[in-house]
């Protein structure tokens, strides 16, 4: 099975990429770009010109480092996502926010598989919980509170997930989203931000991770 890894930019790109030091693997590793727009757009090229190669690919991860929520997702620790949600996807009103789903179309939430999830948290030490995609990282603690009473489950924030989940949706693909945590989401302290420990978490975690993406099939769910 070809697995495609799509990361925003090239360092996170590279911390997977390290993780691969043995023999030659059906594991792409692809910088697609920042935020869900330039990720979607990016995923959906990658699986469309390997589909019509004839070597489509049977999962689709999306990684790489980003906001944890405290105290649940501390710095430094790894998150797999049981859910990707987009968390600022719908309308702002005078009583709430409400997602595109409220508003009678659209969908704001993908699940990657089950079996495939309690795998990769059991062979990584990760925690598994929701990691949203925001379009606008968060910078306040009123925003981080706001996020986490609509989102209980929440352990992290990225801006990638959504948008690698729906191309990979539209192509019947499943998919899996993994995050490092190199700051906590709230107030923007880059003093207190620990990218080097985030991606070298990353590079562990896809170290063990990999017999896992290797066995696993899709009707394993």
């Amino acid at each position: 099975m070809r697995i495609l890894v799509a990361t925003a930019v090239p360092v996170e790109r590279d911390a997977v990429a390290r993780a691969f030091t043995g023999p030659a693997q059906a594991v792409d590793v692809l910088a697609v770009g920042v935020g869900p727009a330039l990720a979607a757009a990016g995923t959906a090229t990658a699986l469309t010109r390997a589909a019509l190669e004839g070597s489509g690919y049977g999962l689709v991860v999306s990684a790489g480092i980003g906001g944890g929520f405290l105290p649940h997702a501390p710095v430094g620790s790894l998150v797999v996502a049981d859910e990707i949600t987009a968390a600022d996807l719908g309308a702002e009103t005078a009583e709430g926010f409400v997602p595109v789903t409220g508003l009678g179309f659209g969908t704001v939430t993908h699940r990657p598989p089950v079996a495939l999830v309690r795998a990769a948290t059991a062979a990584t030490g990760a925690r598994a919980g929701a990691v949203l995609t925001v379009s606008t990282v968060t910078g306040t603690a009123a925003r981080a509170s706001a996020l986490r009473e609509r989102h209980p489950t929440a352990l992290a924030e990225a801006m990638e997930g959504f948008g690698v989940a729906e191309a990979a949706g539209i192509h019947g693909v499943p998919v899996l989203e993994i995050r490092a945590v190199s700051n906590p989401v709230g107030p923007r302290d880059r003093a207190a931000w620990r990218i080097g420990d985030a991606l070298a978490a990353l590079t562990e975690g896809f170290g063990k991770l990999t017999p896992v993406l290797e066995s696993w099939e899709h009707h394993d769910d």
